[in-house]
This record gives C-alpha cells, sequence and structure tokens, in this order.
C-alpha cells in the first residue's frame, strides 16, 4: 500500500520558517520524482518545487530563493524548507511522488496546512 504522509505545517508568523516532511512508503522512493504543490483559498492547486531522483530541483518563481526542497534516499522522505514565509504563501501544501519509469505512476499525499497571517 502505498503511502505519502506529510507533516511540519503549522501557523507560522510573517517572515518565519516551518519545514514539511512527506514520508513516504511503499514505492520505490529512488525512482520517483517528489513534487510539493499547494492550493490556497480560492486558488487552483499549483506547484511549488521538484526534485529529481538524481537531486536536479526546480523553484516556482514565487518561492524561489526562500523555499528549498531536499530528499533523504536513506529515509524515503522529502523535505520543503520554507524560510521567509508570507501570507501569500497560505495554503493547503501536498506532497506528490511521479515514477521515472512509469507512466502515470502519481501519488499523492493527504495536505498539511500552512497558515501565515496579514
Amino acid at each position: 500500500q502505498v503511502q505519502l504522509v506529510e507533516s511540519g505545517g503549522g501557523l507560522a508568523q510573517p517572515g518565519g520558517s516551518l519545514r514539511l516532511s512527506c514520508a513516504t512508503s511503499g514505492i520505490i522512493f529512488s525512482i520517483n520524482v517528489m513534487g510539493w504543490y499547494r492550493q490556497g483559498p480560492g486558488k487552483q492547486r499549483e506547484l511549488v518545487a521538484f526534485v529529481t531522483p538524481g537531486g536536479g530541483t526546480n523553484y516556482d518563481a514565487a518561492v524561489k530563493g526562500r523555499f528549498t526542497i531536499s530528499r533523504d534516499e536513506a529515509k524515503d522522505t522529502a523535505y520543503l524548507q520554507m524560510n521567509n514565509l508570507k501570507p501569500e504563501d497560505t495554503a493547503v501544501y501536498y506532497c506528490n511522488a511521479r515514477s521515472v519509469r512509469v507512466i502515470d505512476e502519481i501519488y499523492w499525499g493527504q495536505g498539511t496546512q500552512v497558515t501565515v497571517p496579514s
């Protein structure tokens, strides 16, 4: 059974930091691109960042320089370090795993709420 379990969300003040974790099981972590998406109030889900099995990263322009995505192959876990948080970062953050070997093999976590008050 595949599971992606996010943790680390919560309330942070503007300028503060949070670290999200995505613990996976049931997948071959090393062949998955790990991504973080978010969905703000009244908005569509959007890609925040992803990290490839080789460690390559990509960020949305809105978070570049503030957020850092990483992965720990030994723990089958992906992380999103979020610094200098802004009210517009308020959203439910979802972890995503996409296999590079099996087409359309994509899994999602349940989401974790991040709130940054204005």
